[in-house]
């Protein structure tokens, strides 16, 4: 009897260690997964026209790794919290794939204009308003568009960086300047491609960057 009344407790400890040793094994392919896509090793670094970073810059800060927070009324209808939460708390993830879809980006007047008018749009640090991508250049807004649905997020490339505001840290983390978390750089076989969160660069410019291009 005593046998009969421990075998439920056995039973349930062995399941608690397969559930347990499952998650390890899903972490550790989670972890697999992550670092591959960023490059491997983080000790990875690019050559020119990419500006590296250092670690510094994305020290702790007055607002989480910025300054200041984000802006209120970010453009394209982008959530705030969801912007604050992933532009100066976060490392490493991302605003869900296919967001950027749900936004009013596609509708907006400026794709409108860089639709029927070859016009490009300009991209706004969502904390300081400072300028950090330039897009569509050397493809039409079509490719631009294809390019970003195919991967789930905005898709850019080496040109269309605006260098003096952005950096590149060690394994391919993409960085404002003054601390926004912006995305990754996830090399192709066209070369690099910057893959990053609309939330993060969906701010209005400052007065004083506003010709600065």
């Amino acid at each position: 009897n005593a046998r009969e009344q421990q075998h439920p407790n056995h039973t349930e400890d062995h399941i608690k260690k397969a559930i347990k040793k499952d998650k390890i094994k899903r972490m550790k392919l989670w972890d697999t997964i992550v670092g591959t896509l960023l490059g491997g090793a983080s000790a990875q670094s690019y050559g020119p026209p990419v500006v590296m970073g250092d670690e510094s810059i994305m020290s702790k800060k007055a607002h989480g790794t910025s300054n200041t927070p984000v802006q209120d009324n970010l453009r394209w209808s982008c959530d705030t919290k969801t912007a604050d939460r992933i532009c100066n708390f976060n490392r490493h993830y991302a605003e869900y794939s296919g967001y950027w879809k749900s936004t009013t980006f596609l509708t907006s007047p400026e794709a409108q204009e860089a639709k029927q008018n070859s016009k490009e749009i300009t991209f706004y640090d969502s904390n300081t308003g400072k300028p950090l991508f330039v897009a569509p250049k050397s493809r039409s807004f079509e490719d631009f568009v294809a390019e970003s649905l195919s991967h789930g997020w905005p898709s850019f490339r080496d040109e269309e960086v605006v260098w003096d505001n952005v950096r590149i840290l060690k394994g391919g983390e993409a960085v404002s300047v003054d601390g926004t978390h912006l995305g990754h750089n996830l090399p192709d076989r066209k070369g690099n491609r910057y893959c990053i969160n609309l939330v993060s660069v969906a701010g209005h410019p400052i007065a004083s960057e506003k010709n600065s291009l």
